[in-house]
């Protein structure tokens, strides 16, 4: 996630910008809010961006809760043996529809019903809410028993904000140009009322903007899911494996 671009770093560009680079105008103090907040808009469009993988213990039932910094579910992977990070990966999870599972079993969420007593506590699918990205809910739910249950997430986590000019950026140096452009846009738009300087304000924004979308797209037309999914370049399936 986090990697060695740090809060001096960007401020040296956008104070060479800005042609501040005696804080003048603008202290590194406000500037490292602009950056932080830079962060937080990043996550929100981006949630990839801060993404993590973490073995979690779950709670009786069928309803979870991401950890305390969690910001949205991306993925639930697969059973693990604990939350240790040395666990055992056991049987794959697939997304469900929830409208699918409360037609053809509407007592999901009662952790009784799953019939398997085989496999107690083994999580087979998972429902999200798009309204409730923190949430999501396990079939069949977790039983009481003393037998624990745990899965592999992928979760995108709230940034960690910059405090000091040599702390490191929480997300990727990938997103460093954008930063910058997000923070420039602040910072002309605090002095707005100068000629020109609404213009910049708006033009850092778009390229910001451009950035993060663009970006996204890159993401989508390089990802590994292209072949599966029939994408450009799709290969033709392996005989013998399952469809």
């Amino acid at each position: 996630m986090a990697g060695t671009l740090t809060g001096t770093n960007l401020l040296t560009r956008i104070r060479n910008v800005l042609q501040d680079t005696t804080n003048v105008r603008w202290t590194d103090s406000e500037l490292r809010d602009y950056i932080n907040d830079a962060q937080r808009e990043i996550v929100n469009l981006r949630p990839d961006s801060s993404s993590t993988t973490a073995n979690v213990a779950l709670v009786a039932g069928t309803k979870q809760t991401l950890p305390t910094a969690g910001l949205r579910l991306i993925k639930i992977v697969r059973n693990m043996s604990s939350a240790a990070g040395s666990a055992t990966g056991a049987r794959a999870i697939r997304i469900v529809d929830n409208d699918i599972l409360d037609t053809q079993e509407p007592d999901w969420h009662n952790p009784s019903v799953s019939g398997d007593a085989a496999h107690v506590n083994v999580v087979k699918h998972f429902v999200f809410d798009e309204d409730s990205p923190r949430t999501y809910y396990v079939y069949p739910g977790v039983t009481s028993s003393s037998t624990a249950a745990f899965v592999e997430i992928i979760y995108s986590t709230s940034p960690t904000d910059l405090t000091a000019n040599s702390s490191v950026l929480f997300i990727d140096d990938i997103y460093g140009n954008a930063i910058i452009d997000y923070v420039l846009f602040r910072a002309y738009l605090k002095d707005a009322e100068f000629a020109g300087n609404q213009q910049r304000a708006s033009t850092h924004f778009q390229l910001f903007a451009t950035s993060i979308g663009a970006g996204g797209q890159v993401q989508l037309n390089v990802s590994p899911n292209l072949d599966a999914i029939g994408g450009a370049g799709a290969m033709p399936p392996v005989q013998g494996l399952a469809q």
